[in-house]
């Protein structure tokens, strides 16, 4: 029996607005809820919420003066086109790509690092279908 479920991630910035906005364009969701210290953007996969925090400081890539404890991977079909519509959107390439022909890290624009990648994990939802013999 689970002790919670997930609810949404929760990005902390200096500008809410600005991050609500861009990760709406980004994962093709809408801000649902705003209030004086926060947005929430709900997509088809799950929600985020960006919520201002005074004297925010951007997490540092790869390492740094303030850590980097969690990031987002995000599979696309094409990294290329979806690097360049990311940047299009707001998004900066982050300055070391450790193998950018597997995946890319880029920053949001509150500086959060997250990756674009070709390949993720599948995690089974529920039962799995039985194989059959040939």
């Amino acid at each position: 029996m689970a002790i919670a479920q997930l609810s949404l991630i929760t990005l902390n910035c200096a500008d809410k607005e600005e991050l609500a906005v861009f990760w709406a364009a980004l994962l093709g969701g809408e801000i649902v809820y705003r209030a004086d210290d926060l947005a929430v953007v709900h997509t088809e996969r799950g929600s985020l919420c960006a919520v201002l925090v005074p004297d925010y400081q951007p997490p540092t890539w790869p390492a740094g003066d303030t850590p980097n404890n969690i990031h987002l991977d995000l599979k696309v079909d094409n990294l290329d086109d979806a690097q360049a519509e990311a940047v299009r959107v707001g998004a900066r390439v982050a300055e070391v790509q450790p193998d950018p022909d597997a995946w890319r890290v880029l920053l949001d624009p509150a500086g959060h690092p997250f990756c674009l990648v070709t390949r993720a994990p599948l995690l089974p939802l529920g039962p799995q279908p039985k194989k059959q013999d040939d």
